[in-house]
């Protein structure tokens, strides 16, 4: 079995982007697409805010070319996924659901998946009204009313941004409080245009036989009552589950399970050889343009990691 110089598992942003400069710095590259190729872009109907695309683009045209970028320099592609892995050694032993491969060093660009409702519903209109990014989609909604859903930091850190633009955002949750610290909800909930609904859950997505979000039936857990929240758009808010599973145990992860940059603030870890980028090791920013630049930055590292073993 030949042993591959460089496997970068993803292909997001942050793997295909990994996948141009290590194919420009002749490492062979081979990316293992994962079951969802091109990763959470590809379910984006409009992206404003990668640089380059004055008109926007849509997320799967967008991942298209930068796949195709990363071709034209030699990567090589197999769609397929990792589910076990053991680093102890080297070469690195990579199981795959159709073989097995050996590599001098590998890229984890796995990503994150976000945690949704659950709603037929919901998948129905995602994209359509329904989002989990504030900072991606805010401009859309521009002037209107929108839900968020969730408890978290990360829900009132949404609220906050996107109460900057929108006239109004009501905060829907499963409690009588929230997760987040007292500052942050004492801040968030002092905000005019920003109010709770306590002790509620979503349903329903309201309209898929209009092809358009326009509210969210809710149900007070408490009660069982429900009623309609009228609203131009909703905002899932409650988490994001990194795909590090396989990793477990050999890389270091944070409590969320995150993957650990070892030293912090760069893409290498705690095993030599492996590296990470984009969203898979980003619990903050989870945008498409940062995760690109950590796919670049694990690619120089895996270059020069390589350079210094003599090649």
């Amino acid at each position: 079995m030949a042993v591959e110089k460089l496997v970068i598992l993803g292909s997001g942003p942050a793997g295909l982007t990994a996948a141009i400069y290590a194919a420009r710095a002749s490492l062979q590259p081979l990316v293992i697409e994962g079951l969802q190729p091109g990763g959470q872009l590809t379910t984006t109907f409009e992206v404003e805010n990668f640089p380059g695309f004055p008109e926007g683009i849509q997320g799967p045209e967008l991942m298209d070319r930068t796949r195709k970028q990363a071709e034209r320099f030699g990567t090589r592609f197999v769609m397929d996924e990792v589910v076990k892995a053991d680093l102890s050694r080297r070469p690195f032993v990579l199981e795959l659901t159709g073989g097995r491969l050996e590599a001098r060093m590998v890229i984890v660009a796995t990503g994150a998946q976000v945690r949704k409702l659950g709603l037929p519903s919901e998948d129905a209109l995602w994209g359509k009204g329904v989002s989990a990014c504030a900072t991606c989609d805010a401009f859309f909604f521009r002037g209107k009313d929108v839900l968020v859903v969730g408890g978290g930091e990360a829900a009132l850190e949404e609220a906050t941004y996107l109460a900057r633009t929108s006239k109004s955002v009501t905060i829907i949750h499963r409690r009588d409080e929230f997760r987040a610290c007292k500052h942050l909800t004492a801040r968030t909930l002092g905000i005019p245009n920003v109010r709770a609904v306590w002790d509620s859950v979503v349903v329903e997505c309201l309209d898929p036989a209009q092809g358009q979000f326009v509210g969210a039936r809710v149900r007070n857990v408490k009660s069982g009552e429900e009623r309609v929240l009228p609203a131009d758009g909703l905002f899932v808010a409650i988490g994001h589950s990194p795909s590090t599973g396989v990793f477990a145990g050999q890389l270091d992860r944070n409590e969320a399970g995150y993957l650990v940059a070892n030293p912090p603030g760069t893409p290498r870890t705690n095993v030599p050889g492996i590296f990470v980028a984009g969203d898979v090791a980003d619990p903050h920013y989870r945008q498409a343009v940062s995760a690109a630049g950590m796919g670049c930055q694990a690619a120089i590292e895996a270059e020069r990691f390589l350079a210094a073993e003599g090649g």
